[in-house]
């Protein structure tokens, strides 16, 4: 079984779902399921809560849900994970600054992405859906836990 990860995302804003889109046609729910960060139903499962959101994109190990990484740490892990993805993190990591420069502006676009790309009406449901009734906390979970970065 390969390793799957829960992709948590601002199913409001458009930049979040236009990525989440792009992300599962490409992936086609092998890798990647997804929540909204409004559905604290689902987030409950994981111990996440709507304060915990305000950082930006969380990702979860399936398997292993204390691993996690949110904001810009989350996109490059995305990134990382996707074919030729490694190659690129690397890249991007080695090179002085730009590291720096990559979180700075994701912070920026996290404070001002209703602003920027506008906010959704009606909130965007993914074709991949993480499967609350399914989800079983790994042997491994102790929750709540919120250092992620």
């Amino acid at each position: 079984m390969a390793m799957t990860y829960y992709v948590i995302y601002d199913g409001n804003c458009n930049l979040c779902v236009t990525f989440t889109q792009i992300l599962a046609q490409f992936d086609q729910g092998q890798w990647f399921n997804y929540a909204r960060m409004q559905d604290t139903e689902t987030l409950s499962h994981f111990g996440i809560t709507a304060q915990d959101c305000e950082k930006g994109v969380i990702l979860l190990n399936s398997q292993d849900w204390g691993q996690r990484w949110q904001g810009s740490a989350a996109i490059e892990e995305i990134v990382n994970l996707l074919p030729l993805g490694e190659a690129f993190i690397a890249t991007y990591r080695s090179l002085p600054g730009l590291k720096r420069a990559g979180d700075r502006a994701y912070a920026q676009i996290r404070d001002r992405r209703y602003e920027w790309f506008g906010c959704r009406t009606k909130p965007h449901d993914t074709p991949y859906p993480v499967k609350t009734q399914t989800l079983h906390e790994p042997s491994n979970y102790t929750k709540p836990y919120r250092d992620w970065e």
